[in-house]
Order: structure tokens, then C-alpha cells, then sequence
């Protein structure tokens, strides 16, 4: 199959286009770098033309509120205009554990917005709802940074590896569209707070950690039952207790 991966050079994309080229599909690794803007809808029509599959890991550059709106309402609405006018067969597209009950956020108001012009599209669908992935705990410690000390949710969490993300949207991009829901999870619960401190002591970050059930998480206060999935879920393989051991810093920017 000619499969189009929208955000195929970022973490989880990356991933994936090399997992589907192993098995050998036709895969395109879509990105503005490459001359594809699902935003201004750039390229779109050419990429698209012969694909059975499109799969959209892309995320937004910014976070803002109004910033990170208007990127998934644009890129949705090119997107699934242009799959529809190729006749593709399957749209993928990967979101989070919990979008619906995350909506005092901006950001996951914007990705509701997202999944809801999916779900009205034409197109067939799966949307793959991913807890956090593992290489997310810098990017959460940074989130709850107050002066000096970190403050963060004690909610639980049950985050997964990049890449047995890459492995779960694989086997997802290449069956049959289910046009509803698929969560995918690690196998181990974790408090995010205890998460975050594990990894954070082992990249040598000794910064204070402040633990508060009132602190928001990207802009929503949680409970335990927030970021968790349902017993449905299809569960990574990787444990966080075994990745942090060896987890190192972010790449500097």
C-alpha cells in the first residue's frame, strides 16, 4: 500500500515509517521540511494521490491556546477535504487517553475539535487514543515549574514507550478501520508526580517536588481516574520502571 504519514519525521512518526517500510509499503514521510503543510494545505493533493492510508501523528508547535485551535481545526479540515478527493480508504489519527474528560484545557479542547471532524468526515477511521509517552516526563516537569521547585498532580498515569506506540499504530494503520476508538497504555500505573521525580533524579535534576491534587495539568485538574484507560486498552510491553533507569535528557534545543 502507499501509506502518507503527516508528521512522518517527529518522534512517534519516524518510528512508524520505518516499521511500515520493513514490511514493505510504499511510505512517504509527510512534513512541511518535505514540502507537505496539512495548515495551509500545501502539497496535500499530491502527496495524497494513490494512497490507501494516511496516518496524522503531527503536533502542534505551540501550545496557546488560540495557537494550537486554530492548527488542528486548519490541518484537520485540509486533511480530511484532501483524503476525500484522493479516495483514501483509512485515516489514522493518533490523540489521548482522556481528550473528553481534559476539556478545561486548551489544548485538548483543540484536540476534541480534531477528533470530532474526524469522526464527521467522510473518510473511514481509527482514532488511537495513546496515554503519555515515556519521553514526555521533561516536558511535564516543565509545565509545573514555580521558581525553583516543580509542582505536579499525584493523579495516577499509565504512560508508554515511544516505541511500542510505533508498533501498536503499525498493526493499526495496516488492519481495517474501525471508525470508533483504540486506546493504547504501558503496562505499569504511576503517579505522575512519582513518575516525574523518577526520572528527574536519574537525569541528575534535583529540583524540589511539590505535590498538590490542585495543581493543573496543562491547564486541568485531574483526579485518578482522568489519564487512565478503559480495560479494553492494548498494552505496550515496555515497563517505565525499567526504561527510567537508563532514560537520559532531552535533546537541547
Amino acid at each position: 500500500m502507499k501509506i502518507v504519514v503527516i508528521g512522518g519525521t517527529g518522534l512517534i512518526g519516524s518510528k512508524l515509517v520505518k516499521r511500515l517500510e520493513t514490511k514493505g509499503h510504499e511510505v512517504i514521510a509527510a512534513s512541511p521540511a518535505s514540502g507537505v503543510n496539512a495548515v495551509t494545505g500545501e502539497g496535500l493533493a499530491e502527496v495524497l494521490a494513490g494512497a490507501q492510508v494516511v496516518v496524522d501523528v503531527a503536533n502542534s508547535p505551540s501550545f496557546e491556546d488560540k495557537a494550537v485551535m486554530e492548527f488542528f481545526q486548519a490541518s484537520g479540515r485540509n486533511l480530511l477535504s484532501a483524503e476525500a478527493a484522493a479516495g483514501v480508504k483509512h485515516h489514522v489519527a493518533l490523540s489521548v487517553v482522556g481528550t473528553d474528560r481534559l476539556q478545561d484545557s486548551g489544548y485538548f479542547r483543540a484536540k476534541l475539535v480534531q477528533e470530532n471532524l474526524i469522526r464527521e468526515s467522510n473518510v473511514p477511521f481509527t482514532l488511537v487514543h495513546s496515554t503519555q509517552f515515556f519521553e514526555f516526563m521533561f516536558g511535564i516537569a516543565q509545565s509545573g515549574v514555580q521558581g525553583d521547585k516543580v509542582h505536579l498532580s499525584p493523579a495516577l498515569m499509565q504512560p508508554i514507550f515511544s516505541d511500542d506506540v510505533a508498533d501498536a499504530l503499525a498493526e493499526i494503520v495496516l488492519g481495517s478501520p474501525s471508525n470508533g476508538v483504540k486506546e493504547i497504555a504501558g503496562p505499569e500505573p504511576i503517579r505522575i508526580a512519582d513518575a516525574v521525580e523518577k526520572y528527574l533524579r536519574q537525569i541528575g535534576d534535583k529540583r524540589e517536588i511539590v505535590v498538590d491534587n490542585k495543581t493543573p495539568y496543562f491547564g486541568a485538574v485531574l483526579d485518578d481516574k482522568t489519564l487512565m484507560p478503559t480495560a479494553g486498552v492494548l498494552l505496550g510491553r515496555t515497563a517505565y520502571s525499567e526504561w527510567v533507569k537508563t532514560a537520559t535528557p532531552p535533546p537541547a534545543r
